[in-house]
């Protein structure tokens, strides 16, 4: 327990974590480069920072094959899900090796040599500006550099295990 703090009871990280699958989000799959090729996994801790500059915070957890790429300065594909890629987030979210991943969804080549996905609601070309390490994650400050948008608003929502 850090000083000033109230000590935390046993069963609060059970009772947050129901609580926050609770919490309804949109599903993106954030990409960057790596040696290999590009990296990918599907987020839903991905929100809007701030228009001037235009910029959004996306949440990594710090034992994922992602989180060892991303740097200031590096490119980075952040791309909001269309209600009908289901597949595509499960292949991000686990459901398939990283090699496999970019096999699933409509994939072409942005201006910064990162994959977006094809049929997205909107896919967001960025660079990383800051990350602040806390707890097992870390949140990335990422300067929005270019927006595609979907004329169709049907984007795909997670919730308590499953879509909605």
């Amino acid at each position: 327990m850090a000083e000033g703090y109230p000590s935390i009871p046993d069963d609060l990280p059970g009772q947050f974590r129901a609580a926050m699958r609770r919490l309804a989000a949109s599903v993106t799959v954030v990409v960057a480069k790596g040696d290999n090729g590009p990296v990918g996994m599907a987020a839903t801790s991905v929100t809007s920072l701030t228009v001037d500059p235009p910029a959004v915070l996306v949440c990594v957890n710090r034992a994922t094959a992602l989180h060892a790429l991303l740097v200031p300065t590096a490119p980075l594909s952040v791309n909001l899900l269309s209600r009908d890629q289901q597949e595509v987030s499960a292949a991000f979210g686990g459901g398939r090796p990283h090699e496999e991943r970019f096999s699933v969804g409509n994939w072409r080549e942005g201006d910064d040599g990162l994959p977006t996905l094809g049929g997205a609601q909107a896919n967001l070309s960025c660079v990383i500006d800051a990350m602040l390490a806390y707890g097992t994650h870390s949140i990335v400050i990422a300067r929005v550099l270019k927006a595609q948008v979907r004329d169709e608003v049907a984007p795909l929502i997670y919730q308590d295990g499953a879509y909605l």
